[in-house]
């Protein structure tokens, strides 16, 4: 007895498909090896617009003016630095909210109206300049946590683990828990976060990748270009065309181009998600996925 599977309309579309998905890939790919081959390439080619993709007369020299940059080297820490408090500080937070919405109304009472104060936080909010006073009166103006506190807990994700919460976690096991004697810290910890690692994997991939792409707020909270985050670095070099900051001489303008210094910063600062996102790949897909069905 033949399946679907094997029917010739289900192999023309899985074909399709791959073929699809494929050219996707190509799509995404061929900029950042565009970039990484103008990095790699001479001064001439570079300016006049000849490198594909492939370095052409290879040289490494927009790379050691790079990691020579102290501008550059200073802001990569600041984002990591960023980044790495940045998703502390929201997992810790949007988790634990998580958890306190996920109980039942006779659990938690008042549960709706927080819940409904969050989701209104999602359509209104202050605007730029109220913002910006707070984080300006509380003295957080060149600081990196002006660039966590503001915006530490993210509702969508915070609404992605309570899903999960709500739908994925055995009751039983919550009620064996507090049979046992644990309280709510402990259930949290020993019974709802062993079992949510796949979605706070894929939640904590989202934060770490919008921290370190996110640039405006390093533009406004930061006043001293010392303290920019790189993202915001990379703003002011590539789209404003700002190139102090890149601290290039004479002698450095007579051996190397612009576009290959530029090409080399944008390629280093791809680099460490290019390097998270395999280790929580396998979580991604199982993450999204948990939590939609009720079984």
């Amino acid at each position: 007895m033949s399946s679907r599977y094997d029917s010739f309309s289900y192999k023309v579309f899985t074909l399709l498909n791959y073929a699809l998905l494929g050219a996707l890939a190509i799509i995404c790919v061929l900029p950042l090896l565009h970039i990484l081959a103008v990095s790699f390439s001479d001064k001439a080619p570079a300016d006049a617009r000849l490198v594909g993709l492939w370095p052409v007369d290879f040289t490494t020299d927009a790379y050691e003016k790079t990691f020579g940059n102290q501008n550059f080297i200073r802001s990569f820490f600041t984002s990591i630095t960023r980044t790495a408090l940045g998703t502390i500080t929201t997992m810790a937070l949007i988790t634990m909210a998580a958890y306190a919405l996920s109980k039942e109304k006779h659990e938690f009472k008042g549960r709706n109206v927080y819940a409904w104060l969050f989701v209104f936080t999602m359509l209104f909010h202050g605007g730029l300049i109220p913002s910006y006073i707070i984080v300006q009166k509380t003295g957080l103006m060149n600081s990196v946590w002006a660039l966590i506190i503001p915006g530490a807990v993210k509702i969508f994700n915070m609404i992605l683990l309570l899903n999960f919460f709500r739908t994925s976690v055995p009751k039983a096991l919550e009620e064996a828990a507090y049979i046992d004697g644990a309280g709510h810290l402990r259930t949290l910890f020993s019974v709802y976060i062993p079992l949510a690692v796949p979605s706070i994997a894929t939640v904590s991939l989202f934060n770490i990748v919008g921290h370190w792409n996110e640039w405006f707020h390093g533009l406004i909270y930061m006043t001293k270009p010392e303290n920019y985050p790189l993202s915001t670095l990379l703003q002011t070099i590539v789209v404003q065309a700002d190139l102090s900051q890149m601290s290039l001489d004479a002698s450095d303008l007579e051996e190397l181009s612009n576009r290959t210094v530029k090409a080399s910063q944008i390629f280093i600062a791809t680099l460490p998600i290019l390097a998270i996102y395999p280790l929580l790949q396998r979580y991604f897909v199982k993450g999204i996925v948990l939590g939609s069905v009720k079984q």
